[in-house]
């Protein structure tokens, strides 16, 4: 593995959307009967590297796709979603809601992050808290490799964040996608497996 210089203080572990509604067994999206076991099997690989970066005094950074509530708690949903999401319903994905949060395994997050769109960048606080936090690098997991994932690294790297993709930290519904997804990504960020992440954290 090459090595990298790291200054884990400066450092955010960002997830891109583990919450309860998309990996639970009783969140929107099991209840939808849209299931994967590569999405569910996230938790227990980004833990080890959670925990290294706590112990150095790092961030844990969690943004969670919302369905913002508008009159009546029924949600805002964006129609190329509802189309190919239909089961998505009042109360899913809703702010300060069980389905969510980040899933347990992996909490406390640092810093929280309500997004609505692909990208965590768009729209929302998560650059300012960054930039506030003092964190410059970025080791980015969660799902899909291909949607929240790619479009949140994307932006990352126009905003000048040194930024690593954890290649078995990221998932899809498929494997193919996934794969795919990953290789793209190394053209604007270091890939390394989360195993590799927690050794380079551990030795900074």
């Amino acid at each position: 593995m090459a090595t990298y210089p790291l200054d884990p203080a400066r450092t955010g572990l960002l997830i891109v959307d583990l919450q309860n509604d998309f990996l639970h067994p009783d969140g929107a999206y099991a209840r939808g009967g849209q299931k994967s076991a590569d999405i569910a099997a996230l938790p227990a690989r980004v833990l080890p590297v959670a925990n290294a970066l706590r112990q150095k005094g790092g961030w844990i950074v969690s943004t969670q796709f919302t369905l913002v509530p508008g009159k009546g708690g029924e949600p805002f949903i964006s129609p190329h979603l509802k189309q190919i999401r239909p089961f998505l319903t009042k109360g899913d994905f809703a702010p300060g809601s069980w389905g969510h949060s980040l899933v347990d395994e992996l909490q406390p997050a640092d810093l929280s992050v309500e997004k609505v769109a692909y990208s965590a960048f768009y729209m929302t606080r998560l650059e300012w808290v960054l930039r506030k936090a003092g964190i410059d690098t970025l080791m980015v997991c969660g799902i899909v490799t291909n949607g929240g994932v790619a479009s949140t690294v994307r932006d990352a790297h126009v905003r000048d964040f040194s930024t690593f993709v954890l290649s078995d930290g990221c998932a899809a519904f498929s494997a193919e996608t996934h794969k795919r997804a990953i290789g793209d990504l190394s053209t604007v960020a270091k890939t390394m497996t989360c195993s590799e992440a927690a050794e380079l954290i551990a030795g900074a």
